[in-house]
């Protein structure tokens, strides 16, 4: 169940992430010292426990890393897609929650460094999903045993990779995972004003890290902003986001449509959560929570062995 209110660690976390992170999500810092900083964090995500396989990789022509814990089940897979707004971000900033999705879904977890904005502007990072996925279903991965996670930016990118497969009559995976997900580019949800409340991100980051990202192309396109796509006929999706995110609107209207769409969506509204609070899993419970549902989650929806999962395409 969702909890009805956030524990005073998260509220202490929350306080924390207001005056020491939100600070630096200013929209006048340059994505070169934002990829320094975000850089200055890998050391200390990187520690995972025994057990757990960290192999680098290739999908196609997309690097990537996989990471196996003994709990897997032969079969079941997890194509992750970082956040990071389109401009920054990789798998190594993840090594720290990367495991901890693997271990609760009981799936082998494959992250992809997708090529970024400015330099590699859209659909450059939903072509190296769509690469990803296409080498790991040639390795013979069974798409009804998969299912494709994002966060954020992440978030949008594996439901765009779904409508992307959908329309080129793609296998399609069993199941969409997207936390915090940035579904709309043009930015029209009401919670993207509501600056204040959110406890880390800034409203005016959205549109300068759109327009790197789009460089010139509609922000309604599908592709980019899901909520704009025809959604019928897409996976088992949940939805996780954190009640007072600028972001909020952007998964509440897309379950909307997802449901008026016929698709089976689940939508999770978290009390007073931050951006994507699964990140901070070795401090706060309910990112410990939110990652055992969506390990649940995929679970329901994959299949293992021989057998075939609750949703075919």
């Amino acid at each position: 169940m969702v909890p009805n209110k956030a524990s005073l660690t998260a509220e202490l976390l929350r306080l924390g992430i207001r005056l020491f992170l939100k600070p630096g999500m200013h929209p006048g810092i340059s994505i070169a010292v934002r990829r320094q900083r975000l850089q200055a964090y890998e050391p200390w995500v990187r520690r995972v426990p025994g057990g757990t396989e960290t192999i680098e990789q290739a999908l196609g022509t997309v690097r990537a890393t996989c990471v196996t814990r003994p709990e897997a089940e032969p079969g079941r897979h997890i194509l992750f897609l970082h956040g990071g707004g389109y401009i920054t971000g990789s798998p190594a900033l993840y090594g720290h929650v990367m495991w901890r999705f693997a271990a609760a879904a009981r799936a082998k977890l494959v992250a992809i460094d997708y090529r970024l904005a400015p330099e590699h502007p859209f659909p450059a990072a939903l072509d190296d999903a769509l690469t990803a996925w296409q080498a790991l279903l040639a390795d013979g991965v069974d798409p009804r045993q998969c299912a494709i996670l994002g966060d954020s930016a992440g978030g949008g990118l594996a439901l765009a990779l779904a409508l992307r497969l959908r329309d080129e009559g793609g296998p399609l995976p069993a199941a969409v995972v997207a936390l915090s997900p940035w579904t709309d580019l043009a930015i029209t949800g009401e919670s993207c004003s509501q600056d204040a409340a959110d406890p880390m991100l800034k409203s005016d980051c959205l549109k300068p890290f759109a327009a790197q990202y789009l460089d010139g192309a509609d922000p309604r396109h599908p592709y980019a902003s899901p909520l704009y796509g025809d959604l019928r006929g897409l996976p088992p999706t949940l939805l996780q986001v954190g009640s007072d995110e600028i972001l909020r609107d952007d998964s509440i209207r897309i379950a909307e449509r997802m449901r008026e769409a016929g698709c089976n969506v689940t939508l999770e509204v978290w009390p007073r959560m931050p951006h994507v609070w699964h990140a901070f899993a070795p401090l706060m419970p309910e990112a410990r929570r939110g990652i055992a549902r969506v390990g649940a989650f995929v679970q329901e929806w994959t299949a293992v062995g021989e057998g075939v999962g609750n949703y075919t395409n």
